[in-house]
């Protein structure tokens, strides 16, 4: 009977703990995820570079083959009941789409309109706007080692840009301003919905985008067959990629986590510019870069360190 009673009180402790190693085992797995997303999406500005077309011709084909994308990933997934779960993401999901479609329209908007450094500044504010409205409408906090990563990372960013900033235009600024906003208000949906599979939301997405760049650039979409490569691969094969990892990941991190992980792209993107077309970057941006590298890097293994016990067995 003793045995039998030890066996008993033992096991929910057992339990607990495999259920505590599951639980940092999946984190560890989306941080990989969002890392590894981060590094194909960080491959853009090399794409954008060697694209001769108009931004919203680019943005049309790019949308247009994200779509094509998304629906050949739900058809393998679901097969026939693919409707239905387009269907499930509910006004969430659409208005996860709405704030995709203006995140990326306001986006290009203060690319043209104000300074790159403007832009990418207010973009790197991007994980503290998603903590706040997180702590807010999810009751989400983020830990103290996510707080100083995101602050070593910012200052990495503000870094990068060394000198280029500008007073831009308001107009500018206020688009970034919008797309930074947008693109968290998306994450914490996203988040709040994360046992719903929101991956149709990229499908509301990309057909406004069709429609809003369609319509703008009518009778102006002719596109040359290698810019429509470059655009394919961008839409299709990176931006589908890093949206399937960050729907995943939305499951088991939290939203500033998520944008967190992000921030490496801006690190990463000048390294591949200088490889393969060599523009070199000024001295700035790699020691701002590597900031943001050692913050992203360092967080994960804090979070992967967590595994090595249970490793270790």
């Amino acid at each position: 009977m003793k045995q039998v009673t030890a066996t008993t009180l033992s096991e929910p402790h057992r339990t607990s703990g495999s259920e505590d190693t599951d639980s940092v085992g999946r984190r560890g797995y989306a941080i990989g995820l969002m890392i590894a997303s981060s590094v194909v999406i960080s491959f853009t500005g090399l794409i954008v570079r060697h694209v001769d077309a108009d931004p919203m011709v680019m943005n049309f084909y790019r949308a247009l083959s994200l779509m094509v994308a998304v629906t050949l990933i739900l058809a393998i997934q679901y097969r026939r009941m693919a409707i239905t779960h387009v269907i499930r993401i509910g006004w969430p999901g659409i208005a996860g789409g709405v704030m995709l479609t203006v995140a990326a329209i306001c986006f290009l908007q203060s690319m043209t309109h104000t300074t790159v450094a403007n832009t990418l500044f207010i973009l790197g504010a991007i994980p503290f706007f998603t903590a706040a409205l997180a702590w807010v409408f999810l009751r989400e906090r983020p830990t103290r080692a996510t707080l100083w990563a995101m602050m070593i990372a910012f200052s990495g960013i503000t870094v990068m840009l060394g000198e280029g900033f500008g007073s831009g235009s308001a107009y500018g600024n206020l688009m970034a301003m919008v797309t930074a906003i947008c693109f968290s208000i998306y994450t914490v949906l996203v988040r709040r919905n994360r046992h719903v599979n929101m991956l149709p939301a990229l499908l509301v997405s990309t057909v406004l985008i069709v429609l809003v760049a369609g319509v703008s650039s009518y009778g102006s979409l002719t596109i040359s067959t290698d810019d429509l490569v470059l655009c394919v691969l961008w839409g299709g094969v990176l931006s589908g990629f890093t949206s399937v990892c960050f729907i995943v990941a939305s499951r088991h991190l939290a939203a500033a986590e998520l944008t967190l992980f992000m921030l490496l792209e801006f690190a990463l993107g000048p390294i591949w510019v200088w490889l393969f077309v060599n523009e070199v970057p000024s001295r700035w941006t790699l020691l701002g870069g590597s900031l943001v590298v050692v913050a992203v890097i360092t967080r994960a293994l804090v979070e992967w360190r967590q595994l090595l016990p249970s490793g270790s067995g």
